[in-house]
């Protein structure tokens, strides 16, 4: 039997009825692009993050995108962020005319190394954009406190830590915006493509979601030019069944997160988990000096593996031209040839995670931290 990374069929098959339901209703009426259902779904994420407003869009980079461009970031500025993530984060930067100014990861909890943003802030600095990597929350009070003191925005990415809280409160309602994807393999995952962006900021919310409809709020009426970025009425129908469960499916992550640490500690470097944060486990990441030997045993067992990521941005040929050596950011280049991520689902049963768990500890070799 082939265990997936993920299983979303068995997440279908688990709210089927309801799903089948929501689909059937869009199409009924036609609701497609837009309409009541993305509305409702609006409203619904909006009061259950406690947040005055829920700026749906196409997917978790254009909400990135969307976010720096209703706070008129372009062209002479620089945006900082982290040096380990998906490429959204830093593109999003560029595609806006400014510049991506990367920063060190910290080696326990893989988010941006808060210690050492500021020696990264110039004059031209306009932002910071935080990613709650795997579903683990950045340092939001240090991060909050050098924005303060600089005068910077604070746009987190939360493409992978939907309901993740620092000290208590949700990630994204720090800042000024928080971004969502709603891939279909996130906590909160779509059947395509489909993000957000939440704020308490009035001004902000209408130039988002302004930029987001082609500069428009009203139909024919162009303030400004902007884009085309609309969650369409599947999605959304789909998603506000979702959110139902959602809080139940991070809780069983958070169960099974726990599991694979108590049968896993002793032969590799297991999460880690900041006394003050609720780690909801989008992908849940070890570490060892032998990961590809380990993925090759559980590839040969029928198990699937991932590595989020296995070159860090600076890295990448994409920004080449910034000049960047290991030494410059030598914690996620270090990390990015260890970690390696295991089957990670709410569905997942002990059962499943046995299997993964004897597969590691069966191995000749002991995949030491």
């Amino acid at each position: 039997m082939k265990i997936q990374l993920v299983d979303l069929k068995a997440q279908y098959r688990s709210i089927k009825a309801e799903i089948d339901t929501a689909i059937q209703g869009v199409i009924d009426e036609s609701a497609f692009i837009k309409g009541k259902y993305v509305t409702a779904f609006e409203n619904e994420y909006a009061e259950s993050y406690g947040v005055k407003h829920c700026v749906s869009c196409a997917n978790g980079t254009d909400a990135i995108y969307i976010a720096l461009k209703a706070l008129g970031i372009g062209v002479g500025d620089e945006v900082i962020t982290t040096a380990l993530t998906w490429i959204s984060t830093a593109e999003a930067i560029t595609q806006t005319g400014a510049r991506v100014v990367f920063v060190d990861i910290e080696p326990t909890y893989y988010a941006i190394d808060a210690r050492r943003i500021e020696d990264k802030v110039t004059p031209r600095t306009k932002a910071i954009i935080p990613v709650h990597l795997y579903g683990h929350p950045a340092n939001m009070d240090a991060i909050m406190s050098i924005a303060e003191k600089h005068g910077l925005y604070v746009v987190e990415d939360c493409a992978q830590a939907h309901f993740a809280q620092w000290k208590g409160q949700n990630v994204g309602t720090f800042g000024v915006a928080g971004t969502f994807s709603f891939f279909p393999s996130k906590n909160l995952g779509a059947y395509g493509d489909a993000g957000c962006i939440v704020s308490n900021d009035d001004g902000f919310s209408v130039r988002a979601r302004m930029f987001a409809n082609h500069g428009s709020v009203v139909k024919h009426q162009h303030d400004t030019e902007g884009i085309n970025s609309r969650m369409d009425g599947i999605q959304a129908a789909i998603l506000s069944v979702k959110l139902r469960h959602v809080g139940e499916w991070n809780k069983l992550r958070i169960m099974h997160a726990k599991r694979y640490n108590e049968l896993l500690c002793d032969v590799v470097l297991t999460p880690s988990n900041h006394p003050e944060a609720r780690h909801v486990f989008h992908l849940y990441v070890v570490r060892t000096e032998k990961r590809d030997d380990l993925r090759k045993r559980l590839e040969a067992n029928d198990i699937a593996t991932g590595v989020h990521y296995p070159t860090a941005l600076p890295f990448l040929k994409a920004y080449a031209h910034l000049g960047h050596e290991p030494r410059d950011f030598s914690v996620a280049h270090t990390c990015s040839s260890q970690i390696v991520s295991l089957p990670m689902y709410p569905e997942l049963t002990d059962e499943t995670q046995d299997v993964v768990v004897q597969a590691i500890r069966g191995a000749d070799a002991i995949y030491s931290p």
